[in-house]
């Protein structure tokens, strides 16, 4: 449970991609795929960050890692300001942030045993040595619902949803406090998801951690999140509680991401209308003024072509960024 002290504040955080134009690649525009969003996250909570493949959402939670540096923003973790730290300034806070990646097959390097692979980071961070460094090793494996006698093997050897436990054995290694999940559970078959969701939740109540929980799977993403974040083109639409925005969402893009959820009961299903959006997503290149929303919105205005909305309370700390409220 959250305690209410602020663990990671997010503050107008950028990041912009350089798109080369022209034969000596000269005129360079970007693609703007994080363009100034901001919030916070309350140690021991899961801030659930949804919305369509190519939102924004991974290269968020990448840019407050560190794996991409920031455009502009400050990531401030616990009152510490990590934006223009250099890789090396970083390490220390290495140990206390860590990530569960989306891929994993990918993201598990395949000519290293699973004990290497989960070892890395004490290797690098010099946490445990030795004797201790394996019987560590062991316990994360058995920690995460695999056999100590699995250090031994490869990544091939496993399936998707055993090598995502050897993900994220990894990022407990060293006791982090913030893990980021970039959709840990998106590449796993239907059966395995639950296990791992139940797996992350028993976690983080166990050791005390914080978690950003990026995820296109709205009904997994209530399951889990104290609070959810919605995000489109680049920008954060709508942020409450999970409670709230599931029951009384107010931006239309939010209202046509519920609305897709399947439900399944037939008779509840048929009953339930599905909100088709129209028109085009905008590019993330040159995206246009006022809201990028506009152009698939069917309550836009004059205003909305004019001026870009900024994230209002509406109550119960439910905060929403459109010019109907």
């Amino acid at each position: 449970m959250s305690d209410n002290k602020v663990l990671v504040e997010i503050k107008d955080l950028k990041k912009y991609f350089p798109v080369k134009k022209g034969l000596f690649g000269t005129n360079r525009s970007y693609v703007k795929a994080v363009d100034g969003i901001s919030f916070t996250i309350n140690k021991g909570e899961t801030l659930g960050l949804v919305g369509e493949s190519g939102c924004g959402k991974t290269s968020c939670g990448r840019t407050i890692i560190k794996l991409y540096e920031p455009t502009g923003g400050k990531i401030i973790y616990d009152g510490h300001d990590l934006s223009s730290l250099s890789q090396k300034q970083m390490l220390p806070y290495r140990k206390k942030i860590q990530m569960i990646f989306q891929d994993p097959y990918a993201s598990l390097n395949s000519r290293m045993t699973v004990g290497d692979i989960v070892g890395e980071s004490i290797d690098i961070h010099g946490v445990y040595r030795g004797k201790d460094r394996m019987a560590r090793i062991q316990d994360l494996l058995r920690t995460v619902g695999l056999s100590s006698e699995h250090s031994n093997r490869y990544p091939h050897e496993f399936s998707g949803g055993q090598r995502q436990r050897i993900g994220i054995a990894r990022s407990l290694a060293v006791q982090p406090e913030f893990i980021i999940c970039d959709e840990p559970i998106s590449a796993l078959d239907v059966s395995i998801q639950a296990q791992i969701i139940n797996m992350l939740e028993e976690l983080q109540e166990n050791m005390g951690l914080t978690y950003l929980f990026i995820a296109h799977d709205l009904s997994m993403v209530k399951h889990i999140s104290n609070r959810i974040g919605v995000m489109y083109l680049g920008k954060m639409v709508e942020i409450g509680k999970s409670d709230e925005v599931y029951g009384h969402p107010m931006h239309p893009y939010t209202k046509a991401l519920l609305s897709a959820i399947p439900i399944p009961d037939p008779e509840q299903a048929a009953l339930r209308k599905r909100i088709m959006l129209n028109g085009e997503i905008p590019s993330p290149i040159d995206p246009p003024p006022g809201c990028r929303f506009k152009g698939r919105c069917k309550y836009a205005k004059e205003i909305c072509s004019e001026v870009d909305p900024e994230l209002k309370n509406l109550g119960a700390d439910h905060f929403v960024a459109c010019h109907l409220f």
